[in-house]
């Protein structure tokens, strides 16, 4: 019982540990943010390998997403106003939920395991240290431009996947389904709020710099060498998508409670 109760304890401990120590890589990287040198080549370099390299996966994802949805609603919904109310749930769970989370889900799988590889290889090689030793700052080298462009990008990637998904809905409706396109696309623009497109756009911008930090700091604190990296991959993917639906959930009772 003793063993039992000291594992238990150990693993609490190591927990919490392992949460200061995320806090206080944010802290630092936070407070580089706004201090020169500003590196924009790199941050703009950033905003292309997170953003533009992602629209193919994010937009896929979408489409078929808001597809699904539409053809899923229509068996629940079809004796209950019919292209009403399917168009009314795709743009609701799009610009809402589905669209952010889908978006964030991706891009973790995609750039937080990138970053997390890159920079865990340039840990285990010491190229990290090097740029200390040349007198170059490596959170605001390597970090903040990161999580900058994650946050910059990640709120207009969830743009357009609002967009591709909404479009997937209405090709399923009209092509699929038979509804009537005017009586859909009147529907659909009666259903869109502000609101909704807001806040899921507040959400990307949180999600992307969940995913850029979490890459960053188990890429910057990776250690083992190849092994390491792969460890550190695995646990920024892992913690990016647990935290992207904890975050999800908790932005959802604060804007819609």
């Amino acid at each position: 019982m003793g063993d039992f109760l000291a594992t238990i304890g150990r693993s609490a401990l190591g927990f919490f540990a392992s949460v200061g120590r995320l806090f206080l890589f944010a802290g630092v990287a936070f407070s580089h943010i706004l201090r020169p040198p500003f590196y924009w080549k790199l941050l703009l370099r950033q905003m292309v390998l997170i953003g533009y390299n992602s629209l193919p996966v994010v937009g896929l994802t979408s489409l078929f997403t808001g597809m699904v949805l539409a053809l899923q609603s229509h068996t629940g919904f079809a004796g209950l106003g019919g292209d009403g109310a399917v168009a009314l749930l795709v743009v609701l769970s799009v610009t809402r939920e589905l669209g952010p989370v889908i978006a964030g889900l991706m891009v973790a799988g995609r750039v937080g395991a990138a970053i997390a590889a890159e920079l865990g290889t340039m840990s285990v090689t010491d190229q990290i240290a090097a740029l200390s030793t040349l007198s170059t700052n490596p959170y605001k080298y390597l970090v903040v431009p990161r999580i900058l462009a994650g946050v910059i990008t990640m709120p207009l990637l969830v743009l357009v996947a609002d967009i591709i998904g909404i479009l997937g809905g209405y090709i399923v409706g009209v092509y699929l389904l038979d509804y009537n396109p005017s009586s859909y696309l009147h529907q659909t623009w009666v259903a869109l709020k502000t609101p909704d497109v807001v806040s899921g756009l507040i959400k990307a911008g949180v999600f992307g710099f969940v995913v850029t930090l979490m890459g960053c700091y188990h890429g910057y604190h990776s250690r083992g060498g190849a092994q390491g990296v792969g460890s550190a991959t695995t646990n920024a993917v892992v913690s990016s998508s647990i935290l992207i639906l904890l975050m999800d959930y908790l932005l959802t009772s604060v804007f819609f409670s």
